[in-house]
Parts: structure tokens; C-alpha cells; sequence
């Protein structure tokens, strides 16, 4: 019965903490790298502790073929390291055993991670690759957290431009309110001015009402203008109490899987190698019509 030799075992024992270690370590340097890129898609959206925590999750799967090369590269250098640092390997050599003989348990074990790697970028990678793009696109399109700051205009309201010179947070009131609305186009903006307003989202998060009080609205209506380049109409209007409803979808929602799933990230080999052929046949015959 084949038993495995005291030195296979202690060299796997030396190896597979380092290893794991040097593995979490290289996968959070790629997930940091993946959070600088994309943390404008998700600053200020107000989204939840669980979407992104399942976007990272994701992301860290993703991540894992970039992590996983190099964390057996530095394991394998600091494992080699540490034995020769404490003149083990010098005991390995003096007992008559070669460094390719030492080397041949860690040399198996990479082989079948290398096999394992394949096999999980083959059939799990795809399918993490989707799930990771689709949150993404979906944190894309969803519209910013309300917070209007004071002093500035804030353009992250989809057509609006509103200022607010100081903000009653006790009262939720803001102050000395100035509102550019250019939802029907430049040439027909609206401009409201108030002395206080509240603004607060409706209940099925698609809409904003603003409240203002005591102000006065003026209006280009430049679409109904006559021939006459000189003459455009417009209205001003005063008043002591108005509503505007402004559309602001502040919901956050998922996409569906199977807009990712027919692209390249989320094909295997197989998939992969079909689709470069399609698209080779394609090359090739218009190539042959230009050329004829």
C-alpha cells in the first residue's frame, strides 16, 4: 500500500498556509483596483448593504484568475524562502534528496489547482461574470441619492437645476429656493424663485413633489411664439403656494441576467470558439465581396 513520504507532507504543510494567505491578500488588491474604478456607479446612489455586498462577492469571483496566478508565484517564492532562511532545505539535500525530488508534491498540487482553474473560469466564471455586469448596469442607470447641498447647484435631477441657499434641517425647509426648469427644452425653460420650499418623494419613489412658497415663475413659451423672431411670448406668474411634480425614479431595479448572457463575458470555450467561428465565416465573406 503506497503511503505518502513525511517530506511530501511537510512540504504541502509549508506550502498551503502561505499560499492562502498570499491568496486573500492578491484577491483584495484586485477587488480594491475594482473599487476605485467603478465607486462613482455607486457613491451616492443609496443603495443597500446587500446589493453591494453581492456586487462584490461577484466581483471577488471574478477576480480570482488574476489573484490566483500570482498568489502561487509569491507563496511558492516565500515557502522556498522560509526554508531556506531556516536551512531546511540544506538538511532536505545533506539527507540525499534532490530539489526537483522536494519539489515534486507542490509541482501535483499546482497541477490540480491549474486543472480546477480551468474548469471554474469554464463554468463558474461566466456565470459570476453576468451577475457582476448586470448590478453594475443596473447601479448605472439608477438615479442618485436626494441630497442638495447648500450654496450650489444641483444638476443631478434629470432636466433641473436647483439652489438652495441655506437649508432648515429641524424644520426640513430650504431657504431662497431657485429652480431652472429645461424639461420641455433650452428654449422653453421655466424659472421659479421662492423665499422656502420642502421637497419630498412620493410613495411609489418615482416622483419628486416640490412644495414652494412665495415666489414668482417665469416662463419662455418660445414653442408658441409667432413667425416673428422679435416678439416671443412668455408668462410670469406670482404666487404664494405652488406644486411642481418632478419624475425622479429613485428605485433600484435589476436588470435582467439575459441582456449579459449573450455576450462574451458570459460564454464558455465552447460558446467562445462557436462564435469566433461565425464571426470569422462573416469576415471572410465580406472580405470576398470587397475584394470582387
Amino acid at each position: 500500500m503506497f503511503r505518502p513520504k513525511r517530506l511530501y507532507g511537510f512540504m504541502i504543510q509549508s506550502f498551503l498556509p502561505v499560499f492562502f494567505m498570499t491568496f486573500f491578500i492578491c484577491l483584495f488588491i484586485v477587488l480594491m483596483q475594482f473599487l476605485w474604478k467603478y465607486v462613482d456607479e455607486m457613491v451616492g446612489k443609496g443603495l443597500e448593504m446587500s446589493v453591494l455586498f453581492e456586487l462584490f462577492f461577484y466581483a471577488a469571483v471574478t477576480m480570482v484568475p488574476l489573484a490566483l496566478p500570482l498568489s502561487i508565484l509569491l507563496a511558492s517564492l516565500m515557502t522556498f524562502g522560509n526554508l531556506g532562511e531556516r536551512l531546511e532545505l540544506l538538511a532536505i539535500k545533506a539527507a540525499g534528496v534532490s530539489l526537483l525530488h522536494a519539489m515534486r508534491p507542490l509541482i501535483v498540487l499546482v497541477s490540480v489547482i491549474a486543472v480546477l482553474a480551468f474548469f471554474f473560469q469554464n463554468d463558474v466564471l461566466p456565470q459570476a461574470q453576468v451577475k457582476m455586469w448586470t448590478l453594475l448596469y443596473s447601479m448605472r442607470q439608477k438615479s442618485p441619492e436626494l441630497d442638495i447641498p447648500e450654496g450650489v447647484f444641483y444638476d443631478q435631477i434629470n432636466g433641473y437645476n436647483l439652489y438652495v441657499k441655506e437649508k432648515d434641517r429641524s424644520r426640513n425647509i430650504m431657504r431662497d429656493m431657485m429652480i431652472y426648469d429645461m424639461s420641455q427644452g433650452f428654449d422653453n425653460a421655466m424659472i421659479v424663485m421662492a423665499d422656502s420650499g420642502r421637497l419630498k418623494t412620493t410613495a411609489d419613489k418615482k416622483h419628486l413633489i416640490l412644495t414652494l412658497y412665495s415666489g414668482e415663475s417665469f416662463e419662455n413659451l418660445k414653442s408658441e411664439r409667432s413667425n416673428s423672431y422679435t416678439n416671443i411670448p412668455y408668462r410670469r406668474e406670482t404666487f404664494s403656494m405652488k406644486e411642481l411634480l418632478i419624475p425622479f425614479d429613485a428605485n433600484f431595479n435589476r436588470l435582467d441576467d439575459g441582456l449579459m448572457s449573450g455576450q462574451y463575458v458570459g460564454k464558455n470555450y465552447t460558446e467562445l470558439r462557436t462564435s469566433i467561428d461565425s464571426m470569422n465565416l462573416i469576415v471572410d465573406s465580406l472580405g470576398l465581396d470587397y475584394s470582387q
